[in-house]
């Protein structure tokens, strides 16, 4: 690797109140060689188990089979609540719909340990970056946040998607805007040293298949017409796909769709046609543009010209109706961090394919599963056609997702995003051998470097694969 490539861990704050800062900075250093550390502005406390949040987290009930590989507070699966690692400046969110959560005795009793996390990693040579949620108040860490059902991403008949994985809310939503910019002021002020905020899931999460169909909420409309996008154009359009794929298709249709990779190069055709389903993608695609052009305007004017802005974002095609056009995304963002969360990925194609063979009884189950799998490229293995191969990999469980389907990922986010740099990200949860082996897919896919995913999946064996990777300078 050069030196300008960087190999990234996220930790989450809870593993350095049950590690000490010393013993994760000794791990990351001594076990995996790491140049870059990201952190959490929270603490994190136990709680009985109606009352919290599972960790690690369930993934829509899908993740339930998840246990931690490292221990928290000796147990592998618990039950948490979080509150802020610092006292929120609260002149930054005055007049605001929303508001930071309160300070507790876990602030008092823990807070101080980010703040001495962060200087610590920066005395050892590290960068250090702050993860938070671009969508989700208050915007800490993804289970712990809900926007107003106002501000919720709409599906084209103005309904909230009944079940959904992530609880981002609109890109459109003034107050989620706003309440995201004065986090970001707060958090520049607070950790003026940081290299910079990641911004997980600034992007419509597509995990579900209506979530797909998103954003036809109030504030989206009003940003259409702001924007000059056709919103009743897009609508219809919408719609009519929708009522396609719940009823009307046809063996023959999926049959049409497999020749000649189809349906993966129509879906990443779509922002360029001049169709409503053309600018409906391309809408989303401004929406996402214009909360990166906002959060990085929001930092120049906390002082923060110089601390990095990256993005957290889904590999192609998800992209399309995500909205993350690593193009446009990339004229804001110091990196695109592509996730290669390899785990969710059969987990998706189960969603999407349950959800169309209950809408289309005439379908084969088979050919559904191909097609799904041909277009979203999820893994080389195409003898596998039956929704059950597809499912949420136990912790023993290698994950699906093919290496050259991993690898493809990659190099296509690069080439969209030109000039700006694309890191690989790798999620640690899975078997030994498997993490290693998608280690190295995406540290050869990338130029640039790689981040690994969630430090409580990070086994010492784990930790020591990472510090086999090649560090030699070029």
């Amino acid at each position: 690797m050069t030196q300008n490539q960087i190999v990234g861990i996220t930790v989450m704050p809870e593993y350095i109140q049950s590690e000490t800062i010393n013993g994760v900075l000794d791990n990351l250093q001594n076990k995996a060689r790491v140049t870059a550390v990201s952190i959490s502005p929270y603490v994190m406390g136990e709680i009985d188990k109606d009352k919290g949040s599972r960790e690690p987290p369930i993934d829509a009930g899908a993740g339930t089979v998840r246990l931690l590989d490292r221990s928290l507070w000796g147990k592998r699966e618990l039950w948490v609540q979080t509150a802020p690692s610092f006292q929120p400046d609260l002149n930054f969110y005055q007049g605001l719909h929303y508001q930071p959560p309160p300070v507790t005795n876990l602030t008092e009793k823990s807070g101080h340990l980010v703040q001495g996390f962060i200087r610590a990693a920066q005395d050892r040579g590290l960068k250090v970056y702050m993860q938070i949620q671009a969508a989700i108040p208050p915007g800490y860490r993804v289970q712990f946040g809900q926007p107003d059902p106002d501000d919720c991403p709409c599906l084209p008949d103005g309904q909230i998607p009944k079940k959904r994985l992530s609880a981002n809310g609109s890109l459109a939503s003034p107050h989620i805007i706003k309440y995201t910019q004065a986090l970001i002021r707060d958090l520049c002020s607070q950790y003026p040293s940081l290299q910079g905020i990641r911004f997980d899931w600034p992007e419509y999460p597509p995990y579900l298949l209506d979530c797909a169909f998103v954003d036809f909420s109030k504030h989206a409309m009003k940003a259409a017409n702001r924007l000059g996008f056709n919103f009743n154009r897009m609508k219809k359009a919408a719609i009519r796909l929708y009522q396609e794929l719940h009823g009307n298709l046809k063996d023959s249709d999926l049959i049409a769709w497999n020749e000649s990779n189809k349906g993966f190069n129509y879906i990443q055709g779509l922002r360029q046609e001049n169709s409503g389903l053309g600018e409906w993608v391309r809408f989303k695609a401004k929406l996402v543009e214009e909360l990166h052009s906002v959060f990085r305007q929001t930092m120049n004017q906390a002082g923060a010209n110089k601390m990095e802005l990256l993005s957290n974002a889904f590999p192609p095609p998800w992209t399309i109706f995500s909205g993350m056009d690593y193009e446009c995304v990339g004229r804001y963002s110091s990196a695109i961090c592509v996730k290669l969360y390899t785990m969710h990925w059969p987990m998706m194609l189960q969603f999407y394919g349950q959800q169309l063979l209950k809408a289309n009884h005439q379908l084969s189950e088979k050919l559904l599963v191909t097609t799904l799998n041909n277009g979203l490229d999820i893994t080389d293995n195409k003898s596998l056609n039956q929704l059950e191969n597809f499912h949420y990999p136990t912790p023993k469980e290698a994950h699906l997702a093919g290496k050259q389907s991993q690898h493809r990922k990659i190099i296509l986010a690069q080439k969209e995003a030109g000039k700006t740099p694309v890191y690989a990200v790798v999620h640690a949860y899975g078997p030994l051998e498997d993490f290693r082996q998608r280690l190295q897919i995406a540290q050869a896919a990338s130029s640039h470097g790689i981040w690994i995913n969630r430090y409580g999946h990070l086994s010492d064996k784990k930790l020591e694969i990472i510090g086999e990777l090649d560090h030699r300078q070029d």
